[in-house]
């Protein structure tokens, strides 16, 4: 255990700024498992959430296509591919 090549603590450093989180310093946490140097730094990353989880949804409600589906193109939906069964 230790030495090079392993990942740091998640309580070594800010997980936003990456200002070592040291000494009898407040730590602000958010998720569990993920922690801030001040009360900015987490605000900050939960208004990101936030903004990234409205981005998603929306997205969602207003009817983009998933991954998959986007790749494929309107064309390719609901053609029967080769070695496929169809089961009416």
């Amino acid at each position: 255990m230790g030495g090079e090549g392993h990942s740091a603590h998640f309580l070594d450093a800010c997980f936003l700024c990456r200002k070592p989180l040291a000494g009898n310093r407040d730590i602000f946490m958010y998720r569990g498992d993920t922690a801030f140097c001040s009360d900015e730094c987490r605000s900050a990353q939960m208004a990101a959430d936030e903004a990234a989880e409205r981005k998603a949804t929306k997205a969602v409600t207003h009817g983009a296509l998933p991954a998959r589906e986007a790749a494929d193109g309107p064309q390719e939906r609901g053609k029967v591919r080769a070695g496929s069964v169809l089961a009416l």
